[in-house]
């Protein structure tokens, strides 16, 4: 038995069950999402790459244009003073601007293009958040010769390999263009050298591209495995979420009681309790003036009922016993609530007996 109540000990504890929507909510907030950062990396060079490809003309001509306004012009100035260096260093800037900030534009694109794909929109500082534990050389070390390292080391290994091999292949594709570079001319060089490297840069992002789907598969896989949840996780989380269960019965007894003592202070002002005379007791206040029917401001059963009954009699408030009205409106009327129609007729032959009481006394 004891061997029993260890191993399901034991299984409560196991993390078996899947994440709830809090727990991934929560997960969300703290920046935990799923993530393959090949996929944005994939996306980011293919997107560069294809960027380079189509604007070709346009970076040439600015990158002419640069090397142009730097050889005819400036090369020329004789007298060079700190105002002069100083516009030329702007002048500079901006025309390399106009060639590096396309491409940094359409990197920062993809990037968050591919971002957003993966996890939505999303803006938490907790990742950034100093943390003793990040720096903890042991949980380090475990973390360097994990199974979750070797998987790393095991990818890095495939994408050298086949990035490698498809730029590999080519080259050996096009190995006549690369050995005829000598017998050409300087542009004629740059134009296949060039068209060489955008080839197999779009090649190299493809296969990454590949790879990186198959990462983004095991992200999720290990994502959800990191996720889940024990029993006592999931019993834990509906205690926090919904209160403790002897916390809630306090405060329903807190706000019984209440009701209960307002209910008691509203007895004095009552015009008349109707009992049954000794199982139940109903209350009733009825001002011509502020209301077009009799209100119960008070009932009770049993104990309550005869608690009812001591207050109105320190009060004077008058007592009429009818069983089968006592009960009926017990039943059917709630507190603060006008009396139904089918209770006037009854209600008032007592409201009127009771005023012939007041008279005589």
């Amino acid at each position: 038995m004891w061997k029993l109540r260890l191993d399901l000990q034991f299984f409560a504890g196991e993390k078996t069950e899947k994440a709830t929507p809090k727990k991934r909510q929560d997960s969300r907030k703290k920046g935990q999402v799923l993530k393959s950062a090949d996929v944005t990396s994939a996306i980011v060079l293919l997107s560069v790459f294809l960027f380079l490809l189509f604007s070709a003309g346009y970076l040439r001509a600015e990158l002419f244009s640069f090397f142009d306004v730097t050889f005819t012009k400036y090369m020329l100035i004789k007298n060079l003073s700190i105002d002069t260096a100083v516009e030329i260093y702007k002048e500079l800037l901006i025309e390399m601007a106009k060639v590096l900030l396309p491409i940094m534009g359409v990197a920062v694109v993809a990037a968050i293009a591919a971002n957003f794909f993966q996890f939505g929109l999303l803006f938490t500082t907790e990742p950034l958040k100093f943390d003793l534990k990040k720096i903890d050389p042991i949980k380090g070390l475990k973390r360097m010769f994990s199974i979750k390292a070797i998987i790393e080391l095991l990818k890095s290994i495939l994408k050298i390999s086949f990035i490698g091999s498809v730029t590999t292949l080519i080259l050996w594709m096009n190995l006549e263009k690369v050995l005829s570079l000598s017998f050409k001319t300087a542009w004629d060089t740059l134009s296949t050298v060039g068209w060489l490297t955008g080839m197999m840069g779009i090649a190299a992002s493809c296969v990454l591209l590949f790879i990186s789907v198959l990462d983004f598969f095991y992200q999720r896989f290990d994502y959800e495995k990191n996720l889940k949840m024990s029993k006592q996780d999931i019993k834990d989380e509906h205690k926090n979420s919904d209160g403790d269960p002897i916390i809630k019965s306090r405060i329903r007894q807190r706000q019984r009681e209440m009701a209960m003592r307002r209910m008691m202070q509203e007895i004095p002002s009552a015009d008349v309790v109707i009992t049954n005379p000794t199982h139940f007791a109903i209350a009733l206040k009825y001002d011509d003036e502020s209301m077009d029917a009799p209100t119960v401001v008070a009932k009770g059963a049993d104990f309550v009922a005869q608690k009812i009954k001591l207050i109105a009699k320190e009060h004077d408030v008058v007592m009429v016993e009818n069983r089968p009205l006592a009960r009926a409106m017990y039943d059917q009327v709630e507190i603060g609530q006008r009396i139904p129609d089918e209770f006037f007729k009854a209600v008032a032959e007592v409201l009127a007996y009771v005023y012939r009481i007041k008279q005589k006394i």
